[in-house]
């Protein structure tokens, strides 16, 4: 049966994505659902936007998460893909036992006094400032201290230098800053784990010291994936949840009357809770979710994915389906049921969501208590959004303290 034929997007709506997304996506859920993105000498890759759609698609079988199936196709940096993420049972189920026990929510919320003095630190150093960036100056910091305690990265590479190195290979221009791009995160990645194995590093009970003795000792990684996993744990330890914070803190300075709630008389646990769960879902930090592939053709409205084609679940466009989410594009902290797949579903649901819940419910209420009243120092149209494959957070949320 030959396939339905697929109308092609306005122009306008494909050159404001990276700005905004989210018309785009609206035209794609209702115009086209399951939408072929095809370009010359690239794998050919479908766009799946309704919510029914992602959310099944992501616990589906027939989609493999392993790159190799697509020829010539490298998700992230050469010699760092050999991680859960890109890989399919039985060793994603190998290696996600092994980094999970870092993750458990019992176990993140012993982070909580960690996290809260480290964010008002923070916060004490611009206190005075008019001027915020919230997320050079707080949202970027925070996160990645967090996931290098986690980690047991040392104090001297806990630092801006070091999450630039990490950033840069997020979507590089290719040429010759690609490759030193590349070749700076693989000297990072050498160090830290270098130092483990000298023993040059106090405690022991950090994660990347767990998972060095995890390959060393009993062989369950190997070099490769001991590599890629912590790159993967860096990278998304930081980069989601800068994001969120980000990302969440922009929708809340767009609409104070919602603001307010998180410091008004309602505001507790509860409202917190769901507040977090909103601003996931809202503006979700990933756009994307991770790379996937059809393992098998599969028909879907009409169009046929070929095998070992690529699927690219749209989590921003799920969020924002109105057969789910009632008035999708308002900004509700209350809203409940919210069965958003902001932090993914099924097998690869994110290992972090507990963390990313807890930094959330820490940094929203303390941001908005300790500046107060804010406004956006340029017009959210001017905005700089960072490119990238999967993620959607913002590079700069320069604000003016009122």
């Amino acid at each position: 049966m030959p396939a339905s034929p697929v109308p092609s997007p306005p122009p306008n709506l494909l050159a404001a994505r990276l700005q905004n997304p989210y018309p785009y996506f609206a035209w794609l859920r209702r115009h086209a659902p399951a939408h072929p993105d095809r370009k010359p000498g690239r794998p050919t890759v479908w766009q799946i936007s309704r919510y029914e759609d992602v959310r099944a698609m992501l616990a589906d079988g027939r989609l493999s998460k392993d790159p190799d199936r697509v020829p010539g196709y490298v998700p992230g940096p050469a010699g760092l893909n050999r991680h859960l993420v890109h890989t399919d049972p039985p060793d994603h189920t190998r290696l996600r036992t092994l980094v999970n026990a870092a993750f458990v929510p019992r176990r993140v919320a012993l982070l909580e006094p960690f996290l809260t003095a480290t964010a008002h630190r923070l916060l004490d150093r611009v206190e005075h400032h008019a001027h915020v960036d919230l997320v050079a100056d707080f949202a970027a910091p925070l996160t990645f201290r967090m996931i290098c305690a986690i980690l047991g990265v040392p104090r001297e590479l806990d630092n801006a230098a070091t999450r630039d190195t990490l950033m840069a290979t997020i979507a590089p221009a290719p040429g010759p800053n690609q490759a030193r791009a590349e070749r700076d995160l693989h000297e990072l990645l050498d160090t830290l784990i270098a130092a483990k194995r000298a023993g040059n590093e106090p405690g022991g009970a950090d994660l990347l010291g767990a998972l060095v003795r995890a390959s060393d000792e009993s062989g369950a990684m190997s070099e490769e994936e001991l590599r890629s996993t912590a790159y993967l744990l860096l990278l998304v330890g930081h980069d989601t949840t800068m994001n969120l914070i980000g990302n969440g803190m922009l929708a809340l300075v767009r609409n104070p009357g919602e603001a307010a709630r998180l410091t008004g008389p309602e505001a507790g646990p509860d409202l917190v809770g769901t507040a977090v769960e909103e601003l996931l879902r809202y503006d979700s930090p990933v756009r994307d979710a991770t790379f996937r592939c059809a393992a098998e053709p599969i028909l879907l409205h009409g169009q046929l994915i070929g095998e070992g084609e690529i699927v690219s679940l749209l989590i921003g466009s799920a969020n924002r389906d109105g057969t789910r989410f009632p008035h999708p594009a308002r900004l509700d902290l209350g809203r409940t049921p919210n069965a958003h797949l902001a932090l993914g579903y099924g097998p690869h649901f994110c290992i972090g969501a507990a963390l990313a819940r807890l930094e959330g419910a820490v940094a929203f209420p303390l941001l908005l208590r300790r500046l107060g009243p804010v406004a956006l120092a340029k017009p959210a149209s001017e905005l700089p959004w960072r490119p990238a494959r999967v993620m959607r957070g913002l590079a700069a949320l320069p604000v003016v303290r009122n």
